[in-house]
């Protein structure tokens, strides 16, 4: 719960898995102008979606690696024609050196961004609960995800993640003990 003082504007809530990102028009098509672009700091991508024409667009590579790195991004890409909150669709990576070369970005709405951001702070929430009870995250998102796939709000899975990810630990450690009390057994007999 926040409080706030008479007459002092109410802080606006950021949404920390949305990023604004500023796209260049391209007309340049081919591997030789997507090397130039990768060249000059620039990742070649395309928007797609939302009964929208087809947009050919460069973004800027230092943002863009940063904010795929965040979970359920959404991307507010300022285009020449306005700004359309988009999703990964594609990443595309050099094999060996894991740069980006190419990145497909899908046009969602307002709501689906809502709700990736739910989800987004959902995974978060389970993460630093996991790390607090001493189980392992991944663990807990996994829980969580699952939770979230059979319909289940993601306010509400994040409170179950942890302790579903701790049943299972329980689950497994008293299976591994059973299983060496056994082997424990047949070396004594």
């Amino acid at each position: 719960m926040s409080f706030v003082a008479a007459g002092e504007p109410a802080e606006e809530k950021v949404d920390v898995n949305q990023v604004s990102i500023t796209a260049e028009s391209r007309s340049d098509f081919g591997k030789g102008a997507s090397r130039r672009l990768r060249r000059a700091g620039r990742i070649p991508a395309v928007i797609y979606g939302g009964g929208a024409e087809l947009i050919h667009i460069s973004l800027p590579a230092h943002e863009l690696e940063f904010a795929l790195r965040k979970s359920r991004v959404v991307l507010s890409v300022q285009t020449p024609g306005g700004v359309r909150l988009t999703k990964p669709r594609d990443v595309q990576r050099d094999p060996v050196r894991l740069y980006l070369e190419h990145v497909d970005l899908v046009v969602i709405t307002q709501g689906e961004a809502d709700e990736r951001a739910a989800i987004a702070d959902a995974i978060h929430a389970a993460e630093e609960a996991a790390v607090e009870a001493g189980i392992d995250p991944a663990t807990a998102v996994a829980a969580l995800e699952d939770a979230i796939a059979h319909g289940e709000d993601p306010g509400h899975a994040a409170e179950h993640a942890v302790t579903d990810a701790e049943a299972k630990a329980e689950e497994y450690s008293d299976a591994n003990r059973a299983a060496e009390a056994a082997a424990a057994e047949g070396t004594q007999a």
